[in-house]
């Protein structure tokens, strides 16, 4: 009965330090991807909503540059020690969507999804062309209508850090969305590229 009382207070103790230490890291965390994506697209105005306090959060930015840019940073919850193995296994990783809104229709539509990372895909309209485009031995679905337009989207890829952290970009209309993994020794590179393609495909009418 004793050993099952000290077990008890043991976990009970793991989980509140756990807790305490995972929090400290998240709010790190979010500070800094925060701070290197606003280092980059420098808004003239922002406003926040918090998902569920550690979790992450999502920006809204109005830009000089561009319509707007929406940025959501969902994090792996490090405060739950019952949890974060499992998070491991249904989120895998600490994911970071970004929305570029440009000022102009960006005269085509692409879609490069990597392959094997969905369990299930998005949904691309069927009509477009397709193949399969590798970046430095990643391999991404392409679906465009494009080619030009794909080959700049590539072009982009090809220069990020790491492009396998990149898990789809897609350009339709006057939206150009990418969903991430992020890290924090290169997002600020990640968005800088991100975002001055962004703004380039926002300056052609």
């Amino acid at each position: 009965m004793n050993a099952i009382i000290v077990l008890i207070i043991a976990l009970a103790c793991a989980v509140t330090f756990q807790f305490y230490k995972g929090r400290k890291l998240n709010l790190l965390l979010m500070r800094h991807y925060l701070n290197e994506i606003e280092s980059v697209i420098k808004p003239l105005e922002r406003d926040y909503v918090w998902l569920g306090g550690y979790v992450g959060y999502k920006g809204m930015y109005k830009v000089s540059r561009l319509k707007g840019v929406e940025t959501t940073l969902t994090l792996l919850p490090r405060q739950s020690m019952l949890y974060f193995p499992i998070s491991l296994i249904t989120s895998r990783h600490d994911k970071l969507y970004l929305i570029f809104k440009l000022k102009f229709k960006s005269g085509g539509e692409v879609h490069l999804i990597q392959r094997r990372y969905f369990r299930i895909k998005p949904k691309i309209n069927e009509s477009l062309s397709k193949e399969i485009v590798r970046i430095e031995n990643v391999e991404f679905e392409a679906s465009y209508n494009n080619r030009s337009l794909l080959d700049d989207v590539v072009s982009v890829l090809s220069s990020l850090p790491n492009p396998r952290n990149i898990k789809q970009i897609s350009i339709h209309s006057d939206v150009f969305y990418v969903f991430m993994k992020p890290e924090p020794e290169n997002v600020k590179a990640f968005v800088k590229k991100l975002y001055e393609f962004a703004c380039e495909l926002s300056s052609h009418k």
